[in-house]
């Protein structure tokens, strides 16, 4: 049976501060933070994760916040840009709130969808699409009321070195099929309904550089252990050099760079975020692994402190 992934798990990036993360994230898009933990290769860094009320797979996106980083530059081999979608009808609703936080946007459209693109404070470009599909989010913060909350991701524009090299990674290994080409960009759906719709462009790109502001890998939907299994398989016997697996605490992982540059990780969809904290007060805590829970102390003292908080253009 042909491997298929439903779509994207979650999207890493880079950024320099915690605390003005937080309240992008939180306080301007509304999103959740579902686990306040720490780089496991670098405790004295932050993992921060946000989502929607349980930070489902195809909704989390997460941020090493680095206060000493290099600015990164956006370019071939890196996801570009990040696409999430909202509920149809809700498109306005965003323009208005962007405009109420000074927020600059640009309105475009791309296969037939209106895009609202931002940046958020690190230079990460985001977009806004409304789409009937996926689940509507439960969690409402700030001036963000559920109705109007952001569902997960909508896709995301994967910036290539090799554009026909990694359309065939996604044809050929992650199992996505190509539904349509317009301008510069072609597009392939995976088979969920949220994370589904990647776009790639098709001219190559010169490469960029990794820092603030730049997506550091995308991650790929595994159903548990025995379908990572069966990923892990192909990706070898396709030729790539998959890392083992990887125990990220929330999820297992590999690792791999497709040939335009991109590092691609499959993640599996358990155990999840609740697996050390109860669902209600997930991301209240600094949560550490076993290996690390001895030196707690010392850990919080290197880190900043942060705040999940309602903004102010949210309390006038």
């Amino acid at each position: 049976m042909r491997q298929q992934t439903t779509g994207i798990h979650h999207v890493t990036a880079f950024v320099r501060h915690a605390q003005a993360t937080v309240d992008f994230y939180s306080g301007v898009l509304g999103l959740r933070l579902v686990k306040k933990t720490i780089n496991f290769d670098a405790p004295e860094v932050y993992h921060l994760y946000f989502g929607n009320e349980a930070g489902s797979p195809g909704t989390a996106i997460t941020f090493f916040p680095w206060p000493t980083s290099r600015q990164g530059r956006i370019g071939g081999g890196q996801v570009g840009i990040t696409s999430y979608v909202v509920p149809m009808g809700s498109l306005d609703f965003w323009k208005s709130r962007f405009e109420k936080f000074g927020i600059a946007m640009t309105l475009t459209r791309r296969f037939g969808e209106e895009l609202v693109q931002i940046e958020d404070p690190d230079g990460l470009r985001i977009e806004i699409v409304e789409r009937e599909q996926g689940a509507a989010s439960k969690w409402a913060f700030g001036g963000v009321p559920a109705d109007k909350a952001i569902k997960g991701f909508g896709g995301a524009v994967l910036f290539s070195t090799a554009p026909a090299r990694t359309a065939a990674v996604l044809e050929q290994v992650m199992g996505l099929v190509k539904i349509s080409e317009e301008g510069d960009f072609v597009r392939f759906q995976a088979a969920g309904d949220l994370g589904n719709l990647i776009d790639v462009n098709v001219a190559p790109m010169s490469p960029g550089t990794g820092g603030a502001g730049t997506v550091h890998h995308i991650a790929w939907r595994a159903q548990d252990d025995e379908d990572h299994a069966r990923w892990r398989s192909l990706v070898d016997e396709s030729g790539f050099r998959p890392t083992p697996f990887i125990d990220r605490q929330y999820f297992n992982a590999i690792y791999f760079r497709e040939e335009g540059g991109i590092l691609f990780e499959i993640a599996t969809d358990p155990p999840g975020f609740s697996r050390d904290e109860p669902a209600e007060t997930m991301g209240n805590k600094l949560m550490l692994p076993e290996w690390l829970e001895a030196h707690r102390a010392e850990i919080e003292e290197g880190l900043p402190p942060i705040q999940v908080r309602v903004l102010e253009a949210d309390q006038q």
